[in-house]
């Protein structure tokens, strides 16, 4: 049976990628229906709860923050870094949406700034494909590096029982994925044609189908910076939290909220905060782009992850005879049985529920799963992600293309960059922290 489970898992996952958003969650649900129905024994506690309800309470921040204008102040200011000095803005654009994702624990923050990314290259004469790949792709990374971000906590919960704390785990994803952005962007500012030698934007510019430059944005106002402000403080807030609650500093002793909770509350606190103090309507918050990105998000998490762990917990003991020894010599393979399985979940946190317990219990080491962590963020392979997809229309020169392969596309080799060059720096700072 399982090679006819093996093809449940793949065609629904298959068919999820197909529809895309939460057709992906969807289809997850059916492939665990089938599973069950053909044996397979599935338990509601392999749905991650946890996560689920920590991309809700910080979607229901962030939602709430965009309601205000904080997002169109936080693109603001990104837009005054990134006109400095539009020639160099392959280097800033990165830096920007990870600061951005980081902060807020979901890389949906990089769509409000891929619109300027691509307007303050044309200004610079710069191949827009190349900020809006690596922006797109340091995003995705910076999720495996926020303190607030589903699969950050979750991946907390799996290693802090082998010693390894949420501070030391911060510790390692941080620098390793943030010191990535530089050879991704190196790598990007040579990809492609330079634009005005690109034959597809000199037609499209003769058509008059490449609009200029707009003008700057509106700081979005006083109710708009508040909103940040709050959430920054809750960012600050539960990472002070997580502190005190440590076993590395023992000030705190079987806390009555664990950091899970201590998460969910504070950004919960932060969303009502928002609300009162910018006097923004509650029911306007779910109308909000990000808080509709961030509900399917959460289908997806509940749909493929449990598809995931199902399948892999029900062949656990043939998984470990098959792969234990290999994975005990070569560690590093993990990170690209990561890569693969992120290319087709969509998710992080469904990637890391999905496989990382399983690398676990066949005895791969903590060091080697931490460091292989930042693989989770293979979403630009297929050009189906949502961030992706958004860069690709926001170019209207036509830089941001799609090949006719498919997987030849702009985003693939600084993609491949980043999380390659975040996993090596993962092995080298974590052989220092843990």
């Amino acid at each position: 049976m399982v090679f006819v489970h093996l093809a449940i898992l793949i065609g629904a996952i298959v068919l999820g990628a197909r529809h895309g958003s939460v057709g992906i969650g969807a289809a997850g649900g059916l492939g665990v229906l089938l599973l069950g129905l053909t044996g397979v024994h599935v338990d509601r506690s392999a749905i991650p709860w946890d996560v689920i309800g920590i991309i809700m309470s910080v979607i229901a921040a962030i939602a709430a923050m965009q309601r205000a204008g904080g997002m169109d102040y936080l693109v603001s200011v990104a837009e005054r870094i990134l006109r400095r000095n539009p020639r160099r803005i392959t280097y800033y654009a990165p830096l920007v949406t990870y600061v951005m994702t980081l902060l807020a624990g979901t890389g949906h923050t990089s769509f409000s700034t891929l619109p300027v990314i691509a307007e303050v290259a044309k200004e610079g004469g710069v191949r827009p494909s190349r900020p809006l790949s690596a922006a797109v792709v340091t995003s995705q990374l910076a999720i495996t590096a926020s303190p607030i971000s589903a699969a950050v906590v979750l991946m907390a919960s799996f290693v802090e029982p082998l010693g390894v704390s949420y501070l030391q785990l911060l510790a390692v994803v941080i620098p390793s994925t943030l010191l990535a952005i530089i050879p991704t962007a190196v790598v990007a500012d040579h990809i492609g044609r330079p634009l005005d030698e690109d034959p597809v934007y000199r037609e499209r510019l003769a058509h008059g189908l490449v609009a200029p430059p707009g003008r700057p944005r509106d700081d979005g106002g006083p109710a708009a910076r508040r909103s940040v402000v709050i959430v920054l403080v809750a960012v600050v807030a539960v990472m002070v939290y997580a502190t005190l609650i440590s076993d590395q500093l023992g000030l705190v002793h079987d806390p009555a909220l664990g950091r899970n909770e201590a998460i969910i509350t504070v950004m919960l606190t932060a969303a009502t905060a928002i609300l009162v103090a910018c006097r923004v309507p509650a029911a306007d918050v779910p109308d909000t782009p990000v808080f509709r990105s961030g509900m399917s998000a959460c289908v997806c998490v509940l749909g493929v992850a449990w598809l995931g762990t199902t399948f892999i917990n029900h062949y656990l003991d043939g998984i470990t005879a098959a792969s234990g020894s290999v994975l005990h010599s070569a560690p590093w393979l993990l990170a690209v049985v990561l890569f693969v399985a992120a290319s087709l979940l969509y998710s992080q946190a469904a990637t890391t529920q999905a496989l990382i317990p399983a690398a676990l219990s066949i005895g791969v080491s903590p060091l080697a799963a931490v460091a292989a962590f930042a693989a989770t963020s293979a979403l630009f392979v297929l050009p189906t992600y949502p961030t992706l997809l958004a860069a690709v229309e926001m170019d209207d020169t036509g830089s941001t293309r799609i090949g006719s392969w498919v997987v030849n596309h702009p985003f693939i080799v600084p993609g491949t960059v980043a999380v390659v060059t975040a996993v090596v720096l993962g092995f080298a700072i974590g052989s220092v922290v843990l």
